[in-house]
């Protein structure tokens, strides 16, 4: 299932759950946020905060001056464990693990077999010599299990992210040993009594870190946090932070179809080692060159275009917005999609993009649109 656009869900905090949001998987952290009059919407078969009262566009702002914490409880988590675990994740999974070790993070693909497209994109936690914390999309968590098999412990647990130029700073006050982990790293700390995992990983392009707390002490970490001066930040922010940093969604930028070579994720593929699910595939497409590319596109004003409209270069169609929205450190509309690798478009190009019925100027740019520290736009892989 592909997820819910944040940017577009309706809801309404102050009213009591739905016969809808009843069906819905629910946070540890639920509590909290109704008390801080989050906007709260079904997303992935949770119910998640979109936006606090103060709004998506302080909330984004916040993330790159300062520091958010997001409730990312939503994400799967599947513990993999045993002396064939390696061998289990290296051949269903496309990134090889290899180019890291016990302690570290890995980004990562599980593929369909048949035309190397990508059923889910994922952070591996590897937590020691054989043991893994698989983190597929909310969604995807059961056809990730059902791939690599192990533990659901999704539900163990609460995943706080917090994310921002200070974020590492003002965490020390709450977890120092937690605010210490490297980027892409992955160790242990202790709070409230209680055994805790921190990785230094995130969906914002700043630095930050995840913290992965039991639920019975998930209520008081996260208000500890906030006690910090960290603000607490919903999907509206993250949505347009990560868009900003050139980061895919599932089912916008990766998804049925749609191989990590088309989406500009060929260094998650591990060619060097053995067999693995899709290789065939990616390999006969690697051989052809893709026959489309994901390109990052910024208007020429403030109007954004939205998933699905239709980018052309003069009167032809070439291509299709996957991800739009407006840009709070640009000033600009964003958006990423896929444009024909035969139409000749290159970076700098102007481009058309069909909206509401007129035609947006757009200009073809290299992702991320926004770095680390906005900076200006430049390509980063990391």
């Amino acid at each position: 299932m592909a997820p819910q656009d944040p940017s577009s869900a309706p809801a309404d905090a102050s009213a009591p759950p739905s016969a809808a949001e009843d069906e819905l998987r629910h946070s540890p952290l639920e509590d909290a946020h109704r008390a801080l009059g989050a906007k709260l919407v079904g997303f992935g078969g949770w119910l998640m905060p979109l936006a606090y009262p103060g709004g998506t566009l302080a909330e984004h702002q916040a993330c790159r001056h300062d520091a958010v914490a997001f409730d990312v409880s939503h994400l799967g988590t599947v513990r993999v464990a045993g002396d064939d675990a390696f061998e289990r994740l290296q051949h269903e999974l496309s990134n090889d693990l290899r180019k890291v070790a016990p302690g570290r993070a890995q980004y990562t693909h599980l593929l369909d077999e048949a035309d190397g497209s990508v059923l889910d994109d994922i952070i591996v936690w590897w937590l020691s010599d054989d043991t893994y914390d698989v983190m597929p999309n909310a969604s995807n968590t059961a056809r990730v299990r059902q791939a690599v098999g192990g533990e659901d412990t999704t539900a163990t647990r609460a995943v706080i992210a917090v994310q921002g130029p200070s974020a590492r700073r003002r965490l020390a006050a709450v977890a120092p040993d937690a605010a210490a982990v490297p980027r892409f790293a992955v160790s242990g700390f202790s709070w409230g009594g209680a055994r805790c995992m921190a990785a230094g990983t995130g969906y914002t392009g700043e630095d930050g870190v995840e913290c992965a707390v039991p639920a019975a002490v998930a209520p008081r970490f996260w208000q500890a946090v906030l006690g910090s001066g960290v603000v607490p930040a919903g999907l509206g922010a993250r949505d347009t932070l990560r868009l900003e940093a050139g980061f895919p969604l599932h089912g916008h930028e990766l998804g049925a179809g749609i191989t990590p070579l088309q989406a500009g994720l060929g260094w998650v593929v591990g060619w060097g080692k053995g067999d693995f699910r899709g290789r065939a595939a990616l390999e006969r497409e690697r051989a052809a060159g893709p026959t489309r590319l994901l390109r990052g596109l910024v208007t020429e004003g403030r109007q954004p275009p939205r998933a699905d409209a239709t980018v052309l270069a003069g009167s032809d169609a070439v291509g299709t917005v996957t991800s739009g929205n407006f840009s709070p450190v640009l000033g600009r509309g964003i958006a990423m999609a896929f444009v024909r690798t035969d139409a000749g478009v290159a970076d700098g190009d102007e481009v058309g993009v069909e909206v509401r019925g007129r035609c947006l100027e757009a200009r073809v740019v290299r992702l991320p649109f926004v770095t680390a520290g906005r900076a200006a736009p430049r390509r980063t892989a990391t």
